[in-house]
């Protein structure tokens, strides 16, 4: 099975409807279809062991040393789940190591009990988050077992295959029910099983807003109450039963208004997991400790604050409209336009303020949250003053990857981004061919997200 970009060209290959790959039957791949051989533990690779009689020879991977605190984590799961615990919730902070410590904690609940296929799912974007899981699954020993490494938007591929182990990294993805996702992952996790599920190892630094966006810690709950998995099926109602602060409101379940009762809750619901014998999570801060996130004002110009004023009018206006006339849809436009509007203004000064980190011999991480209106023009800036630039984001407009070792190697001084998760642009991490990724010797971090609630102009 090949894993063939949408609408790259495939020479020989053939696509098969069942499947839903290309697929290419011979010993050895052609020179031309050589590009999209899937990666060691990839799902083509994965699916591709299953239909054949003898899976193919993995390449030798590069080793990697686990720290004491991956190590020391991977005994906690694997303790959690010698105990039958159902769903384990490492929360550790980035930084820390969440990858290694769930494979680690895999191989070492694999010594407890019969496990041969494992599945991991990543987030995106794919081409930095699966060479990431696959590396780091051969670095650290892949155990012997069978592992699956794909992302959530492609969960459905695997809906109907059984897994010992899942590891769902940003679990927080499937907070909301009434998604198609939900709907596959509850057949992957086995989350409305009894009989035989997998364990569920679910890594976020975020898990939920609200105990209403944790349905996929469900079982765990059901499994600490000793009460049926059913019970715990519709978790609003369960919290309700469990004297919960939620109420249904007008769009659905929501917590309520109470900030005592919202402590409380808090309180308890981290007591269930955190204070059982075993513990059901885990967390950790990263050894740099947390970080310091502060805003800048930005000092407009005559030009600038009279096309702000006009937009916040502007603003207002619409969002006022969708109130009397109950218009949701306007209204989530007319905040999309203004926060696009919003960025815009800013691009000028965060130019300049990133200028000055360079010049002070930084290297600047830039995350953005639109691409025309922000990405591109502070990259376009950037390039114009002679300061090289990593580029991650836009739909196939760069090689992501090929961007993001750029800047961790030094080669570029800024990176400009619009992935909010699953990216890693660590100081000195370790990368794929055995270098170092440039030191810490004085890193910057901008953000530039526009808000109409926090009025940034000034």
């Amino acid at each position: 099975m090949l894993a063939v970009p949408f609408r790259a060209p495939a020479p020989g290959a053939v696509w098969h409807p069942g499947l839903q790959a290309h697929v290419w039957v011979g010993r050895e791949l052609p020179a031309e279809l050589a590009p999209y051989d899937p990666p060691p533990y990839g799902l083509e690779r994965f699916l591709e062991d299953e239909l054949n009689d003898m899976p193919r020879p993995l390449p030798e991977a590069r080793q990697l040393t686990p720290r004491d605190q991956q190590c020391d984590g991977a005994d906690v799961v694997a303790t959690h789940a010698a105990s039958g615990g159902r769903v384990f919730l490492l929360g550790d902070d980035p930084g820390v190591g969440k990858t290694g410590t769930a494979i680690l904690a895999v191989k070492a609940i694999a010594e407890q009990r019969d496990v041969h296929t494992v599945l991991v799912i990543a987030d995106r974007p794919a081409a930095i988050t699966i060479p990431h899981w696959t590396r780091s699954i051969g670095g650290f020993g892949d155990g012997g077992l069978r592992w699956c490494v794909t992302t959530w938007d492609r969960l459905g591929k695997v809906a109907k295959l059984r897994f010992d182990v899942v590891v769902a990294d940003e679990a927080h993805m499937v907070r909301h029910t009434t998604t198609q996702r939900w709907k596959h992952w509850k057949a992957v996790s086995g989350a409305a099983r009894v009989k035989d599920p997998p364990y569920v190892l679910a890594a976020t630094a975020t898990p939920a807003h609200t105990p209403l966006e944790l349905p996929y810690l469900a079982p765990e709950f059901a499994a600490r109450h000793g009460e049926s998995i059913k019970e715990w099926a519709d978790l609003p109602k369960a919290l309700e039963r469990h004297r919960f602060h939620v109420e249904r409101g007008r769009y659905g379940w929501q917590w309520t208004d109470d900030v005592d009762g919202r402590r409380a809750d808090l309180a308890r619901l981290q007591s269930w997991l955190a204070d059982a014998d075993p513990p059901a999570t885990l967390h950790r801060p990263a050894p740099w400790g947390p970080v310091s996130v502060t805003g800048t004002p930005v000092l407009l110009t005559p030009a600038e604050r009279a096309s702000y004023e006009a937009e916040w009018s502007e603003f207002r206006a619409e969002m006022q409209l969708a109130r009397r006339g109950r218009q949701a849809a306007r209204g989530r436009a007319a905040l999309l336009r203004f926060r696009q509007k919003a960025g815009l203004i800013r691009v000028q000064a965060t130019v300049d303020w990133i200028r000055a980190q360079v010049e002070a011999e930084r290297q600047v991480a830039v995350s953005v949250e639109f691409v025309e209106t922000a990405a591109d023009p502070i990259r376009e800036a950037l390039l114009d003053g002679g300061i090289p630039v990593a580029g991650i984001y836009g739909r196939d407009r760069f090689d992501v990857e090929a961007e993001r070792l750029r800047f961790q190697r030094g080669e570029a001084t800024v990176c400009v981004f619009t992935v909010t998760a699953s990216i890693s642009l660590h100081a000195g991490e370790l990368l794929p061919d055995g270098s170092s990724a440039s030191g810490p010797r004085g890193w910057g971090c901008s953000t530039s997200r526009g808000s109409p609630a926090s009025r940034p102009a000034r």
